[in-house]
C-alpha cells in the first residue's frame, strides 16, 4: 500500500497534465488547485481502504481532469434551481410556496435591471415613501384605511407586537398558541417582540367571557390566530372575530387577526369554503389583519398588514420597519398581482388560483396524453382518482378532486423511481403511496408536461429489457 501511495503525483505534477492545463485557462487557479487537492486526498483514502490497487491507479489518474472539471462545474452552478412540482401540493413550502406568473416575474425583472422611483415622488420632485406603490392599491382593493408590507408574515406579526404591545399583555386563546412552521411558535414571537403573553380559555374552548375577564390596564391588544395548518374538531368553541371586535371596541384595545393564508375574498371553491378571508375579517371588525403574500394571495414572499390608519402609521414609524422592509422587486410583484385582483382576472392569471380552479377532468385529459406513449413499456402507468392539497398552512384537510398518474416499474422500486425523477434535470418532485409513484399534474404547468413525459420515457428506455 505504501508503494501505491508514493505513486500518487504531487499537485504541481497533476497541474501539468494536458487536461488540467486546459482547466487552468477556464477556471481560477485557486479553484483548480483546491479541487485537485481534494481529488488526490479522496484517491489516497480509497487506496488506504483497499478500494484501489496499483492497476487501477493510472486509470483513476487519467480520469482526474474530467473529475475535476465536473466538480468545478457543480461547484460554480447555482444550488437553487427550478423544480417541477408533481406532488399535488399547491402551496408547497419546501418548493418555494406559490409560483409567480411570467408577467409578475417580468415586472420584477424590469425593476431589478434599472433604476426606479422606489422612494422618489416623481410628481412632487422629492423623496417619497416606498409603500406608496402598494398602499393605494391595497386600500382600494380591500376597503381598508391603510396598508403596509414587510418581508414575511412572521415578520408582520412581530412588527405589530413590537410597535403596539411592547411590555404590554397580549390576550391569546390557548387553542391558538400554534407553531406556524419552521419551529416558529406564537409564544416565542411574543416574547421576542417584547410583548407579554396572557393565555385565555382552554385548548378546545375559549369563550368571549374568557377574554373579557382577562382584560386589564396592562392589556395591549387582543390577538386572534387563524388555524392555518390544522383543525380542532369535536367539543370546541371559539369566540368569533365579530364578537372579539365588539369587545375590542368596547375596551379600546385593538384586535389583531393573523390570517396566515392570505385569501383576500370569500371563495366558494370546495377547498376554501371554510377558509376565512381578509376582507371578511376586516368586515367583521378586526382593527388589523396580517397575512402572507406567497400563499393564497399568489404573490411574492411578503407580510401584508392592513387595517386602521392610526395603527398602521405607528407600525410604519417603528425602527424594525426598515429592518424588515421589502425590496423593489417585491413591490413590483405585489403591485402586479394586486392589479390582477383589481381587474378581476386573478383566477385565470395568478398561477395558484389557476391550478386551484382547474377541473379534475382537465387534469385527467393531460394525464391521458402523458400516459399514452408509456403503454407497453416496462414503466407501467395507470390513471387513478385522487386529491390535491392546498398546502402551505392553507385550508387544512380540504381535498381537491384530481386524477393521478400512478407509476410502477418492473425493475425499479418506488423509492428508486422517485429518486430518478428527483435527481433528473430539471428535478421532478412526486409522492409515493402503496409502493407506487404518483404524479399530480394539477401542480405541473401545462408547458412542463412534455418535460415530464420525456423524463418518464428516458427512464423506461434506459431500463428496457
Amino acid at each position: 500500500m505504501a508503494e501505491i501511495l508514493r505513486s500518487i503525483p504531487s499537485v504541481s505534477r497533476v497541474l501539468e497534465r494536458p487536461g488540467v492545463e486546459d482547466l487552468l485557462e477556464r477556471f481560477p487557479r485557486k479553484l483548480v488547485v483546491e479541487e485537485v487537492q481534494r481529488q488526490l486526498e479522496q484517491l489516497r483514502e480509497r487506496i488506504q481502504a483497499g478500494f484501489t490497487d496499483a492497476g487501477e491507479l493510472e486509470a483513476d489518474l487519467d480520469g482526474l481532469p474530467a473529475a475535476v472539471a465536473e466538480s468545478l462545474h457543480d461547484r460554480l452552478s447555482p444550488s437553487l434551481r427550478p423544480v417541477i412540482n408533481a406532488t399535488g401540493v399547491l402551496i408547497h413550502t419546501n418548493a418555494g410556496r406559490a409560483p409567480l406568473s411570467e408577467e409578475a416575474a417580468a415586472a420584477m425583472s424590469r425593476l431589478a435591471t434599472s433604476y426606479s422611483n422606489l422612494e422618489y415622488d416623481l410628481e412632487a420632485g422629492r423623496r417619497g415613501r416606498r409603500d406608496q406603490h402598494f398602499e393605494a392599491r391595497a386600500v382600494r382593493l380591500l376597503g381598508c384605511e391603510a396598508a403596509a408590507v414587510c418581508n414575511n408574515n412572521a415578520a408582520a406579526l412581530f412588527l405589530i407586537l413590537a410597535a403596539l404591545a411592547q411590555r404590554k399583555e397580549v390576550l391569546v386563546s390557548r387553542g391558538q398558541l400554534v407553531e406556524i412552521g419552521g419551529s416558529f411558535r406564537i409564544p416565542d414571537i411574543l416574547r421576542a417582540s417584547g410583548a407579554v403573553l396572557r393565555e385565555v380559555g382552554t385548548t378546545n374552548k375559549t369563550r368571549l367571557s374568557d377574554y373579557r375577564n382577562a382584560l386589564g390596564p396592562e392589556t395591549g391588544l387582543i390577538l386572534e390566530v387563524h388555524w392555518s395548518n390544522f383543525r380542532i374538531i369535536g367539543f370546541t368553541e371559539q369566540a368569533s372575530t365579530a364578537e372579539l371586535a365588539g369587545l375590542a371596541l368596547e375596551s379600546g384595545v385593538p384586535l389583531v387577526s393573523d390570517m396566515g393564508s392570505g385569501l383576500l375574498f370569500d371563495d366558494d371553491h370546495p377547498a376554501l369554503r371554510r377558509e376565512p378571508s381578509v376582507t371578511g375579517t376586516l368586515r367583521d371588525g378586526a382593527d388589523l389583519v396580517c397575512f402572507s403574500g406567497d400563499k393564497l394571495l399568489g404573490g411574492p414572499q411578503a407580510g401584508l398588514i392592513v387595517g386602521r390608519r392610526e395603527l398602521v402609521a405607528r407600525i410604519r414609524k417603528h425602527p424594525l420597519m426598515r429592518v424588515l422592509r421589502v425590496d423593489k422587486t417585491g413591490y413590483a410583484a405585489l403591485e402586479h398581482v394586486l392589479t390582477e385582483y383589481e381587474r378581476g382576472s386573478f383566477r385565470e392569471t395568478v398561477p395558484i388560483h389557476r391550478m386551484l380552479h382547474a377541473s379534475a377532468e382537465s387534469i385527467r385529459e393531460r394525464a391521458l396524453h402523458l400516459a399514452e406513449p408509456l403503454i407497453g413499456t416496462p414503466l407501467h402507468v395507470e390513471l387513478v382518482p385522487g386529491f390535491s392539497l392546498a398546502g402551505g398552512g392553507s385550508a387544512p384537510e380540504e381535498q381537491i378532486d384530481t386524477w393521478l398518474v400512478s407509476l410502477y416499474h418492473r425493475d425499479l422500486s418506488a423509492n428508486q423511481l422517485e429518486e430518478r425523477l428527483r435527481l433528473d434535470d430539471p428535478p421532478i418532485l412526486t409522492r409515493i403511496e402503496d409502493e407506487r409513484v404518483l404524479l399530480d399534474l394539477r401542480t405541473v404547468f401545462p408547458e412542463q408536461d412534455a418535460t415530464v413525459g420525456k423524463a418518464l420515457g428516458s427512464i423506461s428506455e434506459r431500463h428496457h429489457g
